[in-house]
């Protein structure tokens, strides 16, 4: 058995699996030999990855097709789950909105709001239980460097990342004691192909390149246990650095807003 089956256990929960970072995570958690219990919206894209994943590394692999912003979801996952025991959990499920506050509804922004942080939050509570109880576990929240100050044109996303930074940096420092180890990843630009989706312009040479999925999930697992919570990739560290600790707040804030004004082509 590998010393991260031994820290950790049998089985993680990937939310948001499909693809992207999600489907790294999973890829990353096979390869250790846990099992998965695979959740996404689509089916069929996550089965076809889940039987991948187990013709791949010989595991078990149990998906379920859920939308993540239903109020019932997380009572619908433990009773499809039922006996089995959630050792590690990995949420990266995330609905964003990019443009202006006033372009979408309050009702949108509920749903935005119920996946990005009601959800997990119920995730954190129902599984962090049993965890604590049992003395071993661990949580990946992923966050964004959206989440670490005012993000103009992102502003509900990057609240609600904000939220996911501080509950896991609250929870590592109450469950650190009880053998479970939580961890925030603050990502930059990914090649996921939701953000290559979005056809982002490049604002500046100095910009970084976006971290491919597998590069942010090799620094997660290298650092989960040791920080509450972290922004993945050299180059963002050093962005976050001079943003945060060296630029008036005020500064950084405009800076966030005139690069994603550029970024992705938004009229005044």
């Amino acid at each position: 058995m590998n010393s991260f089956k031994e820290r950790y256990g049998n089985t993680a929960l990937v939310a948001g699996a499909s693809e992207g970072l999600g489907a790294a995570f999973a890829t990353q958690l096979a390869s250790l030999g846990l099992d998965l219990v695979l959740i996404a919206r689509r089916k069929e894209p996550l089965d076809i990855f889940a039987q991948k994943l187990r013709n791949d590394y010989a595991i078990q692999v149990q998906t379920i097709a859920i939308d993540l912003a239903d109020a019932d979801a997380v009572s619908t996952i433990a009773a499809n789950i039922g006996a089995t025991d959630i050792n590690f959990l990995v949420y990266n499920a995330c609905l964003s909105h990019i443009g202006h506050y006033l372009d979408m509804a309050p009702d949108q922004y509920t749903k935005l709001a119920t996946v990005n942080m009601i959800t997990p939050m119920k995730l954190l509570h129902h599984f962090g239980a049993k965890m604590t109880e049992k003395g071993r576990g661990g949580i990946v929240l992923m966050s964004s460097m959206a989440g670490l100050q005012g993000s103009a044109y992102l502003s509900v996303y990057g609240a609600t990342k904000a939220f996911d930074k501080i509950i896991a940096e609250g929870l590592w420092y109450e469950w650190k004691t009880k053998g479970v180890d939580v961890i925030a990843c603050c990502a930059g630009a990914t090649a996921t192909p939701n953000y290559i989706n979005t056809k982002p312009l490049k604002t500046s040479f100095l910009e970084p390149a976006p971290q491919l999925p597998e590069e942010v999930v090799a620094e997660c697992f290298q650092r989960i246990g040791a920080v509450p919570s972290f922004v993945s990739g050299r180059k963002n560290r050093l962005a976050s650095f001079f943003m945060h600790k060296i630029l008036p707040r005020k500064l950084a804030i405009k800076i966030m807003g005139d690069t994603a004004k550029k970024m992705y082509s938004i009229s005044a």
